[in-house]
């Protein structure tokens, strides 16, 4: 009997144990178990055993439950564990550490222990120490770092948030990978686009999609490319467009660096400046915005467009420049307590005059007048050509040669024509024969476009003219020299000539003309090196 007494007592005493423990805080257990799959329970305030039935026995944990699972650590309000399967809900207050690099919060969790998945929802925020993702509903799988959602999400890193219906998540590369209805904002950015790659590290975005881009600076079109919202490095590429207040820019590839306003244009480059009505094309242009300049390589032409006419100019090298002109009052002031005087120096307003200059195989073609030449200057001040080394133009029929010309322009139309040294005139007929007057230095005329009349001055002066009679029949061939010829032109051709001071010359009847007298010195007639039409700069 007494034996019986004591069993019974036994029995007791080990039920009274196990409930005052189930109902007590549970302190952490160490981690002897060398299998990570394995989920423990760390602590709790209290701890439940339900038996579902054979197969099924779920674990209780409220109050600060914690639990883990290799170097994944699970927190809750309370937690339903299924050790045999390895599933635990987690209900309220959720957080996961995951080996102290990131941490995802909740208010619901499903883990799948197993597979090492966990479904979060409810006021989802996870974080890895550079960006905070928030969402409502997230599929994170914590062995392989990658994370989800689906119905709506933000990033926020530092000042730039990106919103999209779709993510996903890399905690290895922290990179997320945005879909549909993608926008990013930042103070001074802002994005629309259907894809986008954005990495938190390194603040960078990467263009797999058409994407918009609106900023201080301009606005960006892109289908792919980077673009690194902290250094204000970018580079696009298919074609992206950029365009501002007076800018618009396109090429196969685009790189823009945003502090130095350097943007560098390569294949296919256009480049407009509306400001100076001005087009540039080449496959490889640097824009410096903030001097207001530009290079262009690679077979560059630059069009001077206006609404009745355009000039296209090109070169082997295209430049553009701007100059700055000031002027200043100095006044002199008497210091009485130094005793010295100082200089009270007043700047007026300052003005940028915009320049343009072509190195290297210069070709000209407007519809009017044609030139080449080795170097080109041109100012926006007085619209003004300088022709350099070697220069050559035509107007209708007539080519005019020199060593330096100066070419002012109005409208994009010839107004006046200054030829300096070795200067010379051809005029061809229709009949085949070569007028020509040739001097020291040229002034010529042109009226709508065309050449209307000129004066020639030289030590002497030469000009071999073929006059016509009445019926238009020529009648020979008149050589005259002059301290100065005056030239005039009608329906484009020269119709007389006129000689001052110091006048001879020889009338040859036409028949009797002497080979050796047909033409002036630097003689050359050059019309298989005149641009045919504006194609032909392009080649």
């Amino acid at each position: 009997m007494k034996k019986k007494l004591s069993i019974i007592t036994l029995i007791i005493l080990t039920c009274c144990v196990y409930r005052l423990n189930a109902q007590s805080t549970l302190q952490p257990v160490s981690d002897s178990s060398k299998n990570t799959k394995i989920i423990q329970i760390v602590s709790a305030r209290s701890l439940r055993q339900l038996t579902i039935n054979d197969s099924t026995i779920l674990e209780t944990l409220a109050g600060n439950a914690h639990i883990k699972q290799g170097n994944t650590i699970l927190k809750g309000d309370s937690i339903v564990l299924n050790k045999r399967l390895g599933i635990a809900e987690v209900f309220g207050n959720v957080h996961i550490n995951d080996a102290d690099t990131v941490n995802t919060y909740a208010q619901y969790l499903k883990y799948i222990g197993n597979e090492q998945v966990a479904y979060l929802k409810k006021k989802v925020k996870l974080t890895d120490g550079k960006a905070q993702l928030f969402t409502e509903d997230l599929i994170y799988d914590i062995k392989s770092g990658i994370a989800s959602y689906k119905g709506g999400g933000k990033v926020i890193n530092s000042k730039t948030t990106l919103t999209s219906e779709d993510a996903v998540y890399y905690s290895d590369t922290k990179d997320v990978i945005f879909r549909n209805n993608v926008k990013l904002n930042d103070p001074k950015y802002k994005m629309n686009a259907d894809s986008l790659r954005y990495n938190t590290e390194f603040k960078s975005a990467y263009f797999i999609s058409p994407t918009h881009i609106v900023s201080n600076n301009g606005i960006i079109d892109t289908k792919s490319g980077t673009y690194n919202l902290e250094t204000g490095e970018a580079l696009f590429f298919e074609k992206p467009v950029f365009k501002d207040s007076t800018r618009f820019i396109s090429g196969n590839k685009v790189a823009i660096n945003e502090k130095s306003n350097v943007i560098q244009i390569e294949g296919n480059g256009k480049f407009v400046d509306s400001s100076n009505k001005v087009i540039v094309l080449g496959n490889q242009i640097l824009i410096d915005k903030k001097n207001s300049t530009f290079l262009a390589t690679r077979k560059p032409v630059m069009i001077l467009y206006s609404d009745n006419d355009s000039t296209y100019i090109s070169a082997d090298t295209l430049f553009s420049g701007k100059t700055i002109k000031s002027s200043h009052q100095d006044s002199l002031k008497n210091d009485t307590l130094k005793s010295i005087k100082k200089a009270n120096i007043k700047t007026a307003k300052t003005d940028s005059i915009s320049y343009f200059i072509g190195f290297h195989h210069v070709k000209i073609f407007n519809d009017s007048l044609q030139a080449v030449c080795d170097s080109l200057h041109y100012s926006t001040e007085d619209s003004t050509f300088k022709l350099l080394q070697q220069p050559v133009c035509w107007n209708n029929n007539s080519q005019i040669k020199g060593d330096t010309m100066l070419l002012f322009t109005a409208h994009q139309k010839a107004k006046e024509l200054q030829v300096f040294n070795n200067a010379i005139v051809i005029n061809k007929t229709k009949e085949g024969f070569f007028n020509q007057v040739a001097g020291r230095i040229l002034q010529g005329y042109f009226i709508k476009g065309n050449f209307d009349h000129a004066y020639i001055k030289g030590s002497p002066a030469e000009s071999i003219f073929y006059p016509q009679d009445d019926d238009s029949a020529y009648v020979g061939m008149n050589y005259s020299k002059s301290d100065r010829i005056d030239i005039y032109f009608v329906d484009n051709a020269l119709d007389k000539v006129k000689f001052l001071n110091d006048v001879s010359g020889t009338m040859y009847p036409i028949k009797q003309i002497p080979s050796d007298k047909k033409e002036l010195k630097g003689f050359e007639w050059l019309d298989s090196r005149r641009p045919k039409n504006k194609l032909e700069l392009f080649e």
